[in-house]
């Protein structure tokens, strides 16, 4: 499990963050329902205890999820918070989707100089994405990480652009 050694989080220490005035996009594929609607709902539940104006845009996949992103932040998003499942199959198709998914999402954010929460997971099997989407039994929640994230470097950039000093 790569949860080990993560960071406490605002939310986990019982102070959300104020992202009051940001608007967020989370944009996610529409595979694998279960594990992404969990995703969904811990990102909602991060954006909503963190005063956020939240959108949802649905793609058919992860490989299309960059250029909904960069739609998005273009036309006025502060943040997106991307989410996607892929799982691990029989042929190389998996590598491609998931190098293109995480290289895209990359460009996007250093493109548009707009942060993009990476809540993509690529998995061996179901199981695993099962207990990574927040949902009853799971052990971490990728959604809530991913939505977390996006806040918090859209916060940290408004305190850079502003010129006000970023605190420890």
């Amino acid at each position: 499990m790569s949860g080990a050694g993560s960071p406490s989080t605002s939310s986990s220490a019982g102070t959300p963050l104020d992202g009051s005035g940001l608007k967020v996009t989370i944009v996610a594929g529409r595979w694998h329902d279960e594990i992404t609607n969990g995703l969904l709902a811990g990102a909602h539940r991060v954006l909503a205890e963190a005063n956020v104006a939240v959108t949802e845009i649905r793609v058919p996949g992860s490989f299309e999820l960059p250029v909904v992103s960069r739609a998005a932040l273009e036309a006025g998003a502060d943040a997106v918070v991307a989410l996607g499942v892929i799982i691990r199959g029989g042929t190389p198709h998996f590598e491609y989707v998931s190098d293109a998914a995480t290289s895209g999402l990359t460009q996007v954010s250093v493109l548009t100089g707009k942060p993009v929460g990476f809540g993509v997971l690529t998995l061996d099997d179901e199981a695993q994405g099962l207990d990574r989407a927040g949902l009853p039994g799971s052990r971490e929640d990728k959604g809530a990480e991913a939505a977390e994230a996006a806040v918090a470097t859209a916060l940290a950039l408004r305190a850079l652009r502003s010129g006000h000093p970023l605190a420890p």
